[in-house]
């Protein structure tokens, strides 16, 4: 047993890291086997050898060191350059595209002004099965993640840097919102409308009728709501100066939404107004009148199948338009002035035959009473003739050049213009009589916001229709068709007197020193071009992959050190974490005459040893270093030092043999010497799997996760 005290007494601190004192003086009470569990326990678990501890590691990670050099190469200079565009296309460029358009950049009032700021969304259409029927499952949901993403972005910098007091949305909120079935009511497509569906869809409608029907679209809106209304007090519910409060409507519906004309179905309309609310409404804002109307079941009323069921709604509600507008703006005037509007009957008793009811008094007060500005939305534009241009703000084509000497725009301009046509499920403007009606059923329309188009179309329409402005707002979607997506920014200052009457005016371009009361500016905010960020992207992957062969290429031809030997695992003493002797320093230390003796109870050899230093000299007795009695060293010592892996079996002659000496004889052949081709392919492929894994793990975490 002698034999045991020895190679136990070989055991530096280099193999081995004292237990804690306290734990060592606990298990001197404990019973001798228990105690040995214990220690073997804690040997497995904090003096397990490097090659183990090393293992352990998850293998991504296992080749990173806190090497200056190792960090200072191409791949790590990559990684660099991937996280500064990721975090450029991903955040920046969407924080700095919306703070470009403060309101204080372009709004003309006065100092002492506190304007009403207002701002038009239009067409965000989320992306769903009905938007690309046959592209395959990832691409599909790539696609969707990233429109989601990019109008979420661009709604929280919009709320944060902007923070509007009005949010109003302009229809098609869905992309498929029409297909979805609902509960109840029939949604059967009529006899008369077979064939007009286009043959990319018609293979796909009983699918959609099968898979996808009310609970699809109460997830669609959740979606709609994670995306709008969750973050909508994200800057604080608190309105700007002097307004009442902040409100976001998207009641507004698209085609998208419901149909349009005889082809919408009364339940999906019905769905659409429980949760967003009825289309057609009054608001009083800013002492504004917006008129919302329901243009896609307006436009039902001229088509041959079309239903009083559709239109009665849209058909009632102009037929009042105008007495509820004045009902509107008296109710607001009244609570500017402090006063509560109350209906006031005679206490009179009268022959229920002879009572005059046009005489029962009424919350309108007549023709005659002031009026705030009127401005309409609808989701469909109002006509105009064929070929108007829309203006140079237009993104699909720019206006036509005029002659030389003309100064006026071409007209007309069919590039440039909103195309007068129609198809299934669509119309892209508004019949003549209808945008007619419209106008004249509301009465004093100064302005006009609309969307379907996707793109930015500015028109002044004739005197038929009051000589309204019409602004046909952009999509806030890059999947809509346009590279640079937007919205339109609306900026209300109207104060006005106890009559009603406006208390200022400014200065406009109608001729010399005309005074024309000017009560709201817009402004059109461009948002990034995610198509352009992509292909940066792609470019970048292009100058990666090409500087990463290149230097593969070049690393045995011009002697570079390989970034793959740089991150090989641990194996040499040199790596180790603890400092260890080399082999040729135990071989001068170790003669090869030395021989354990059985009574020998020091780690001193026969021959003179060369001294070591302090930590590699010094040695541990199996008493002092685990806190074990002298009588139970020589049972514990073995078990313990050969569960930890540190000692070697006992040789013929019954002596445990040197663990270094040991290993050195275990030692595993020298690696063949690589090829050229093997020595390029190992360098590609460790540098570009270094720059893929930290690349990819960034970007995901910028698409998944965004700090508010």
């Amino acid at each position: 047993m002698a034999s045991t005290y020895y190679s136990a007494s070989r055991l530096t601190r280099e193999h081995f890291i004292e237990p804690p004192s306290l734990i060592s003086r606990i298990l001197l009470f404990l019973p001798t086997d228990l105690s040995v569990q214990i220690r073997r326990l804690w040997d497995r678990q904090n003096y397990a050898p490097v090659s183990t501890r090393h293992s352990r590691v998850p293998r991504p990670l296992r080749h990173l060191r806190c090497n200056p050099r190792s960090w200072a190469s191409l791949p790590h200079f990559l990684v660099a350059v991937w996280l500064f565009m990721l975090l450029w296309g991903e955040r920046w460029v969407f924080q700095r595209a919306v703070k470009n358009c403060r309101w204080e950049d372009w709004e003309r009032w006065p100092k002492d002004a506190t304007p009403h700021h207002l701002i038009l969304l239009a067409d965000p259409q989320l992306i769903d099965p009905h938007s690309y029927p046959g592209r395959p499952w990832p691409l599909d949901k790539f696609t969707m993640m990233h429109t989601d993403n990019y109008m979420k972005r661009n709604y929280i910098s919009l709320q944060q840097e902007l923070h509007p007091d009005t949010i109003f949305f302009l229809g098609d909120l869905f992309d498929g919102g029409r297909e979805w079935k609902t509960s109840h009511g029939n949604l059967q497509d009529p006899s008369w409308a077979n064939g007009q569906r286009p043959s990319g869809e018609q293979k796909y409608v009983d699918t959609w009728g099968k898979r996808y029907g009310e609970d699809f679209w109460l997830h669609e809106y959740d979606r709609f709501g994670r995306i709008f209304y969750k973050y909508w007090n994200l800057a604080g519910a608190e309105a700007g100066a002097g307004q009442r409060g902040r409100r976001i409507i998207s009641s507004l519906p698209g085609n998208h939404d419901l149909g349009f004309g005889a082809n919408i179905k009364i339940p999906i309309r019905n769905r659409f107004e429980v949760y967003f609310g009825e289309g057609n409404r009054i608001d009083v804002i800013a002492n504004h009148t917006f008129v919302s109307i329901d243009a896609v079941s307006l436009s039902a009323g001229g088509d041959e199948h079309s239903t009083p069921e559709i239109t009665a709604p849209v058909e009632d509600f102009l037929a009042k338009a105008k007495v509820n507008k004045r009902k509107a703006v008296a109710n607001e005037l009244s609570r500017l002035a402090g006063k509560e509007r109350v209906l006031a009957q005679k206490h009179i008793v009268e022959d229920l035959d002879h009572v005059d009811f046009s005489q029962t008094p009424s919350f309108d007060p007549g023709p005659d009473t002031p009026d705030f500005p009127t401005i309409l939305l609808t989701h469909v534009p109002l006509y105009r003739e064929p070929g108007k241009p829309c203006g140079p703000k237009r993104e699909h084509w720019p206006p036509a050049t005029p002659p030389k000497g003309q100064t006026s725009p071409v007209i007309p301009d069919p590039r440039n213009a909103i195309s007068i046509s129609k198809g299934y499920q669509y119309q892209n403007v508004l019949s003549e009589s209808d945008s007619v009606k419209v106008i004249e059923s509301i009465g004093n329309v100064g302005q006009v916001f609309s969307g379907d188009d996707h793109d930015y179309c500015e028109v002044v329409h004739p005197e038929s229709k009051n000589k309204a402005r019409e602004i046909t707002v952009k999509s806030m979607s890059w999947a809509m068709g346009v590279r640079k997506p937007g919205f339109l920014m609306l900026s209300m200052w109207n104060p006005v007197g106890p009559d009603g009457r406006p208390l200022h005016s400014t200065q406009s371009g109608h001729g010399a020193g005309s005074m024309v009361a000017t009560t709201s500016e817009s402004h059109l905010c461009l948002l990034p071009d995610q198509l352009g960020i992509f292909i940066r992207y792609g470019i970048l992957i292009a100058i990666s992959l090409l500087a990463l062969f290149t230097r593969a290429i070049l690393t045995p031809y011009l002697n570079l050190k390989p970034f793959s030997e740089e991150q090989s695992p641990i194996s040499s003493s040199e790596d180790t974490l603890l400092p260890t002797a080399s082999k040729a320093q135990r071989r001068r230390e170790t003669s090869p005459g030395e021989h354990h003796s059985a009574n020998s109870t020091s780690s001193t050899s026969s021959n003179k040893l060369a001294p070591r230093p302090a930590a590699r000299t010094r040695s541990i007795s199996p008493a002092k270093g685990y806190g074990l009695p002298a009588s139970q060293v020589r049972f514990a010592t073995p078990p313990l030092i050969q569960s930890a892996g540190y000692y070697s079996p006992p040789s013929s002659a019954g002596h445990y043999s040197d663990p270094e000496v040991y290993d050195e004889k275990k030692s595993a052949p020298p690696r063949k010497p690589r090829t050229l081709i093997g020595t390029i392919w190992s360098e590609a492929w460790t540098s570009l799997w270094r720059v893929l894994w930290m690349v990819m793990c960034v970007y995901f975490w910028l698409i998944w996760f965004y700090p508010t």
